[in-house]
């Protein structure tokens, strides 16, 4: 139980990765505050939670607006007492060419992906300052680290996102708070589901494992840098990716 009792609040929890990442907390003792803009599955994914023996609660936030990020914060507060964990998940694709891209993607990709992760941080890090604890997680993606055709909006955000876990974590070192990321790869989610054959295995050619990864791994990658286990570990990136990155 490498979290027994610590609280964590996951962005974009009601499904997919977000909801094995809480999960994977929930089994090792962390009570759960989760969000996202379907309070309904949130609510659903909240009831898994509790079922695991922690105590879990659901919000419905939308994270491009600072007001709902401080209101989280302070429900997440007063429901547990106080707030040890962050991973800011919520995150969105409108994939295009540059050239037909329109403004409403771009600024939609990174309000949600990018300003999300700046306003979420910016109102947790104000708890964790005065408890001098916090552990932070940004989820960012390979294709912020190397780009990737169609994607210039997701990759922005997502690079921007790493941006943020290195200036924050220099930030608040002095106060025992590490901010770091992970950048997923190739993971079998819905999205992928929806890919033909012929597509997974032209992805598959650039992953050396040779196979897609699992939220599963996400979540572990994540349940680690959380952990006392990486207590000495802040500024980093950590690719769950097969080997596509290295």
């Amino acid at each position: 139980m490498l979290l027994k009792d610590k609280v964590a609040l996951v962005t974009g929890a009601a499904q997919g990765i977000g909801k094995s990442i809480a999960l994977t907390l929930a089994k090792e003792g962390a009570n759960l505050s989760i969000c996202d803009v379907n309070l309904e599955k949130a609510q659903e994914t909240a009831k898994e939670l509790q079922a695991l023996g922690v105590k879990a609660a659901a919000f419905k936030t939308n994270v491009t607006v600072a007001a709902e990020c401080d209101a989280l914060v302070e429900s997440t507060v007063k429901e547990f007492g106080k707030l040890d964990i962050l991973v800011n998940n919520a995150g969105v694709t409108r994939d295009g060419l540059l050239i037909r891209m329109s403004e409403a993607d771009w600024d939609l990709v990174i309000a949600i992906n990018l300003k999300g992760t700046f306003n979420c941080t910016k109102s947790a890090v104000k708890t964790m300052m005065k408890q001098r604890y916090g552990r932070i997680v940004n989820v960012s993606s390979v294709i912020g680290l190397m780009g990737n055709a169609g994607q210039t909006n997701y990759s922005a955000s997502k690079a921007g996102v790493i941006g943020i876990a290195k200036s924050v974590a220099k930030e608040y070192a002095n106060r025992n708070i590490t901010v770091n990321a992970v950048a997923p790869g190739y993971i079998q989610t819905a999205m992928t589901d929806k890919l033909t054959e012929d597509q997974k295995q032209a992805m598959l050619k650039f992953v050396p494992l040779g196979r897609m990864g699992q939220p599963q791994d996400v979540a572990n990658a994540i349940l680690f840098l959380v952990s006392p286990l990486a207590d000495y570990i802040t500024g980093q990136v950590i690719t769950v990716d097969g080997g596509m990155v290295m």
